[in-house]
């Protein structure tokens, strides 16, 4: 990782904070394992990641199945154990439509999109959506349940767009070279020399055919 992305990510972690609040931290200590099995969530996020590079060669479709599939199998016993659903009140028709749009929509499409981003675009700036989360949250918030958005929100997704442009690094890049060329943008320098490489060209096909007559 090199300094700009590291200072990006700084940023950007900064705006999630910034976003969130010190009230988050109210609670802190209050129920050690479920929070320890919150940050081990995120960190196994995280790994996931670069884990998922090693099935670049796989379709997403294929990836996404897999991953799924094992999972269930996996937390399939525990959810049977420990929830007992059997005991629970049938779900209504507004439940089991939740239920299927968050399965089809949320889950499976979900992640072939993840899968995919991962094998084209790489591990880094697949998990900089994890930034864009609480952004979206919020803004959700504020559309759908009529929130009002304070200070810290506006400065925290503020930062966090901040970090994300650092991370990327092409608009960057792209005022560094528009300051080096002395305040010319690359399109019309490319522009201007077309132009002097197509009058030298017609030029020197002159002075040729006058030569040639000659």
């Amino acid at each position: 990782m090199t300094p700009a992305k590291f200072m990006g990510v700084l940023a950007g972690f900064a705006g999630v904070v910034v976003m969130i609040g010190p009230d988050a931290f109210s609670g802190l200590g209050v129920a050690v394992l479920a929070q320890l099995a919150v940050l081990g969530a995120t960190v196994s996020y995280a790994f996931a990641g670069i884990f998922g590079r090693r099935f670049r060669h796989l379709r997403p479709e294929v990836t996404a199945a897999g991953q799924l599939g094992a999972s269930s199998l996996l937390i399939a016993p525990l959810a049977l154990y420990l929830d007992r659903p059997w005991d629970l009140p049938m779900p209504t028709t507004a439940g089991w439509a939740s239920l299927l749009a968050l399965a089809v929509f949320s889950t499976a499409i979900a992640y072939i999109l993840y899968f995919r981003i991962l094998r084209t675009a790489g591990a880094t700036n697949l998990l900089l959506v994890t930034f864009l989360v609480p952004v979206s949250a919020i803004l959700l918030g504020v559309g759908i349940l009529d929130e009002r958005l304070g200070a810290g929100q506006i400065g925290g997704m503020a930062l966090i767009t901040l970090g994300l442009v650092v991370i990327d690094g092409r608009l960057p890049r792209a005022l560094f070279r528009r300051c080096a060329d002395g305040g010319q943008s690359r399109p019309w320098s490319r522009i201007s020399s077309l132009r002097r490489a197509t009058k030298a060209s017609i030029a020197s096909s002159r002075s040729g055919g006058k030569t040639g007559s000659s």
